[in-house]
């Protein structure tokens, strides 16, 4: 059966690729530590269980408005603003099965053929993959070391023209642990609306920044209808197999983007809403828990990981992932994965999944226990010399 041709452009995730590799290791009888998906190891609250459960019992199991129940717009509009990162209206919210779709409606309702998409390289690897399928032009910006993984604006700059149809922003991001700061933002925002550009910004882990406050472009009031802010529940409440996200569109987008929301998924399922609302509106002290075990997490993996030979990491500002450089080994970073898996028992991903910038890089993350951690860092330390060239 011959697919179609954008089929041939579209990518997958290499988590879920290195996910399944490990647990066939593991069915013949090896101990694997899991440093590489990305999903917080701990269980969602129970006060969201219950609103849940609660909402199924009391009959919400049916279709709801596209865009999503009245009760969890109202509940995003008040929480995000609750931790002053904007104001907006509830007609302005869409909830989606994930914060993967909205990714899909931003570049999917924007860009075509002869449009451009400027997306940070390292990056999620869906920025390139959805840009490609709708069969607009992937122009990747390189987030550097030496930058401290952070846009370098002057070369942004140089990057966004009159084809560029959306710049997309990740931060806290995914794979470098890097964090946007309040300078970076202006000036990216300058460039936005001096080419009349829309801005996808991608703020997932936007509760899980260490060390500072989280800042956005959308700081700026001047921005707030040219972006397109992506969030979830995933990473804040270890919500990520409810498959719960949202997004908050210009005006002038909403339209079409419920519409796309209508041929593809119809509707998010209505009483996961009633335990997402919960979420948005219940107390914020294990979500704080939780954010203070992963600062000690980051800390204990930045340390073990600089302690070793052919190894080198910079202090992540956000997420829950380190990207340490393996340069110093002379081995390309998918063949150091592998070492690592084989030899060591460790499941970790290779930086070129993540973009050609990525290759000398792997990304760990800190989503596990202090104990596999350290477990994982003796066992990479003592393997490691065999893969250098």
């Amino acid at each position: 059966m011959k697919l179609a041709d954008r089929m041939n452009v579209l990518g997958t995730e290499s988590a879920f690729e290195v996910l399944a590799k490990a647990r066939a290791l593991e069915a013949e009888g090896r101990s694997i530590i899991h440093l590489e998906i990305g999903e917080p190891d701990f269980d969602t609250p129970e006060h969201i269980r219950r609103a849940t459960i609660d909402a199924m019992q009391a009959g919400h199991t049916h279709y709801v408005p596209a865009p999503g129940i009245p009760l969890l717009r109202e509940a995003c509009v008040d929480f995000l603003e609750r931790f002053d990162r904007m104001k907006t209206s509830a007609d302005r919210i869409i909830v989606t099965p994930g914060a993967k779709p909205i990714m899909f409606l931003a570049i999917g309702i924007l860009a075509g053929p002869g449009d451009e998409i400027v997306y940070p390289d390292p990056g999620f690897p869906m920025y390139e993959s959805l840009t490609k399928f709708f069969g607009a032009t992937p122009v990747p910006y390189p987030l550097r070391e030496e930058n401290e993984f952070r846009v370098d604006p002057q070369e942004l700059k140089s990057l966004v023209g009159p084809k560029t149809k959306l710049i997309i922003l990740n931060t806290p991001h995914n794979p470098c642990g890097s964090a946007l700061t309040k300078e970076d933002c202006e000036a990216i925002a300058e460039i936005a609306i001096a080419n009349d550009t829309t801005v996808l910004t991608d703020e997932v882990y936007w509760a899980l920044t260490y060390g500072g406050e989280h800042h956005s472009v959308l700081e700026i009031p001047e921005m707030h209808e040219r972006t397109i802010l992506l969030d979830g529940w995933s990473k804040t409440f270890a919500m990520t197999g409810w498959r719960l996200g949202f997004g908050v569109f210009p005006e002038e987008l909403v339209e079409p983007a419920t519409r796309l929301v209508i041929n593809t998924v119809s509707c998010t399922s209505a009483f996961s809403q009633h335990g997402a609302a919960a979420a948005l509106t219940g107390p914020w002290d294990e979500v704080e828990m939780m954010k203070k075990e992963f600062d000690a997490r980051r800390q204990l993996i930045v340390d073990g990981l600089n302690a070793i030979d052919g190894i080198s990491c910079v202090d992540p500002g956000g997420a829950f992932y380190v990207f340490p450089s393996i340069r110093e080994l002379g081995v390309d970073s998918k063949t150091v994965m592998n070492h690592i898996m084989e030899k060591a028992g460790v499941a970790c991903l290779w930086g070129s999944a993540f973009g050609a910038q990525g290759e000398g890089y792997l990304r760990f993350s800190y989503a596990n226990s202090q104990d596999n951690i350290k477990a994982a860092l003796d066992a990479i330390g003592s393997t490691i010399g065999e893969v250098r060239a």
